[in-house]
């Protein structure tokens, strides 16, 4: 995807102003527990130093009895506060994942279509669904846990300087030396983890296509090679995961080969210390369990550090789609449209998918309210881009497309398609029932309503066949229902919509001679009243039209009614005069 161009990084600022801090609350609360809970998990060691100093020596049976109860009542904190802790965190973590999944979701769908020419279905639900889930690292238990892990250590610092200056500053060294491998291990993992973003999104996109295109590569024996392309797409995926393995890995190693080494020194000095009389056994026992107690939290801080720099290139992803300019710019297009006639009219209009290849070429047109306008040519020669300009899916480059003399471009979007109508010569349909699926434009419409939309087109002569009727169940994008039944279907939902504009493309082009009769009487009740906009190769269907513009290499080369256009003997009668012999 084009936006894949620009490497956007999230900092620290603006994930704290925009994620952290609005969560304040929870994770004040949350990090409120996990000092709690450290502080209780050092009770134990203390409680050691006291069993091996006080109450062995002296057969103290008091203070054992309350040692015993200072541990289980420290255990019973520990665990109510770790249940307390991913009550709050974890819950409002998932939420904030929920809420940003919807977000992006709210971006995407208002983005250009355009946008989507160039995107992979599956890559922006990769987008959509997994790029967030790195903030619950965030927001949930991981960076609680890491600020209270810092706290735990330096609470444990100080009590290991108490208790021997000496052996700290031994410990000190590796520890210093571990930190700085994992901040270099960090800084390199960052990017990792942004491509396999990249490598997923890629992976999961073709995947998609694959499942949707089955027919399509059973019918070409495509299996193999269908195979062999998620193969490799999984392989780059296992070598990036193998990348990152390796540098956590790396981390993980220098952490076990410091530490040994401060654990082996420390019982070298502690004994020899214990041997002259400098220090307890209590105390070289605390010391160790101290010791532990701080390290624990390091250790744990290297993989919640990759936690939170996965986390980081997620939302560097999600930034970078976040940027991409909506479709509609609501400083630009404020112009709320009321009920309109249907006026519309092109004057100078200009177009082009990629600078200096301009599709259409100074296209100029009027069509009038409730009028039908159609247009042929050739493949490519530019009609389906002025259908799209008339429906505001894109939007020219130079000229002007109005609409009851508004400038489409200074137009609220919702306002205008709310009263535009489309019927495509492959329209979508989804998954679920027939009703559903007629029903989509206008999901409060009365039975009434729906029925005579039905019947209008002609939808009830074979739900009639179905068991379930109008309750059938299409399968994905309708694929157990007939090319014909599909286009049928699609002009029942414009029917229902009951728009004020209404552009057919190609929409007989699926039917048998029986049913595009019978549509065709359709589309006269539908498109009575309402300015229609047809492109149809069959020139046979548009004889009626109001006006006819011959388009070729985006540019109207003829225009007018049926019989003036046979009679000029131009392009339009050579068009028309192929298809009759054939």
């Amino acid at each position: 995807m084009s936006t894949e161009k620009k490497e956007r990084k999230v900092t620290i600022g603006h994930v704290f102003k925009t994620i952290i801090w609005p969560r304040r609350k929870q994770l004040f609360i949350g990090l409120f527990l996990i000092i709690i809970s450290r502080l209780a998990g050092l009770v134990l060691p203390g409680a050691s130093k006291y069993l091996m100093d006080e109450v062995i020596p002296n057969n103290n049976m008091q203070l054992l009895k309350w040692l015993v109860i200072a541990v289980g009542a420290a255990v019973a904190i520990q665990a109510v506060t770790s249940f307390a802790l991913t009550q709050i965190l974890s819950v409002e973590a998932q939420h904030l994942i929920a809420k940003l999944r919807s977000k992006v979701q709210r971006h995407i769908i208002r983005l250009p279509l355009r946008f989507f020419d160039n995107a992979k279905t599956g890559e922006l639900v990769s987008r959509i669904m997994t790029d967030v889930e790195g903030v619950r690292n965030l927001v949930g238990t991981g960076l609680a846990q890491m600020i209270g892990g810092v706290l735990t250590s330096v609470i444990c610092l100080g009590l290991l300087i108490y208790i021997s200056p000496m052996m700290t500053l031994y410990v000190l060294v590796p520890v210093i030396i571990f930190g700085l491998i994992s901040l270099k291990a960090f800084g390199k993992i960052r990017p990792i983890f942004r491509e396999r973003g990249k490598i997923n999104a890629d992976v999961t996109g073709r995947l998609t296509e694959t499942l949707g295109g089955i027919r399509v590569i059973k019918g070409f024996n495509a299996e193999a090679q269908e195979v062999k392309t998620f193969e490799d797409g999984v392989l780059r995926l296992y070598l990036n995961i193998k990348s990152s393995l390796t540098t956590t890995s790396m981390v993980t190693s220098a952490a076990t080969l410091l530490l040994g080494l401060a654990s082996a020194g420390i019982m070298g000095i502690g004994g020899y210390m214990i041997m002259n009389g400098e220090l307890t056994f209590g105390d070289f026992l605390a010391f160790t369990l101290y010791l532990g107690f701080m390290i624990a939290p390091i250790v744990q801080m290297s993989n919640i550090g990759s936690q939170l720099t996965e986390a980081f290139a997620g939302l560097d992803r999600t930034e970078e789609i976040m940027n991409i300019p909506l479709e509609e710019d609501e400083r630009k297009r404020n112009i709320q449209l009321p009920a309109i006639k249907g006026n519309v009219e092109f004057t100078a209009v200009r177009f082009a998918y990629e600078p200096g290849k301009d599709v259409v070429k100074g296209v100029s047109f009027q069509a009038p309210a409730g009028t039908m306008t159609a247009l042929v040519g050739t493949s490519g020669s530019g009609k389906t881009t002025v259908a799209g300009l008339v429906a505001s899916f894109l939007s020219p480059n130079s000229g002007l497309v109005t609409v009851d003399g508004q400038d489409l471009q200074q137009v609220s979007l919702s306002s205008y398609r709310s009263q535009l109508g489309v019927v495509l010569q492959d329209d979508f349909l989804f998954e679920g029932t027939i009703r559903e699926n007629i029903r989509f434009p206008r999901p409060d419409a009365t039975t009434e309503q729906l029925m005579q939309a039905v019947f209008a087109a002609h939808v009830h002569e074979f739900t009639d066949r179905f068991e379930d009727g109008l309750d059938t169940m299409i399968g994905e994008r309708g694929v157990k229902l007939s090319g014909g039944q599909k286009q049928r279907i699609a002009i029942a939902r414009a029917i229902l919509a009951d728009p004020r504009i209404l552009i057919l493309d190609e929409a007989t082009s699926n039917l048998d001679t029986e049913s595009e009769t019978l549509i065709q009487e359709s589309l006269k009740k539908l498109m009575r009243g309402r300015t229609s906009f047809v492109i149809a190769h069959r020139l046979s269907t548009i004889r009626q039209a109001d006006q006819i513009l011959v388009v070729e290499k985006g540019e109207i080369v003829e225009r007018g009614q049926h019989e003036a256009l046979m009679e000029k003997k131009g392009r339009y009668y050579e068009l028309y005069t192929y298809q009759a012999r054939i």
